[in-house]
């Protein structure tokens, strides 16, 4: 079910690295070398394939971008806001410790 304007404004407030570009949630994710850009792409891959929920997804060097939107909704759900969440945990394995 497609969500409201309120609903996605409280659920972006949980994703803070993730902006908003109309009916979509978008984040860009940098990494140390193209070979871990490729790595974590393939693990969103297994996780939107589990999930039944596929992003659209572009590689740069060393910076994927991810768009995550419900078209059969028609904006956004529970679904884009889920999987955000898991790829961010995912990225976070891929940040230097300090």
């Amino acid at each position: 079910m497609k969500l409201d304007e309120e609903q996605v404004a409280a659920r972006m407030q949980a994703l803070p690295n993730w902006t908003r570009e109309e009916k979509t949630i978008v984040r860009r994710f940098k990494f140390q070398s193209f070979p871990d850009s490729i790595k974590f792409a393939n693990e969103v891959a297994d996780i939107a394939e589990a999930r039944n929920h596929h992003p659209f997804i572009s590689i740069d060097y060393k910076v994927v971008t991810l768009r995550l939107t419900s078209w059969h909704a028609g904006g956004l759900t529970e679904d884009d806001f889920g999987e955000a969440a898991a790829v961010d945990a995912v990225y976070a394995k891929y940040q230097p410790a300090n």
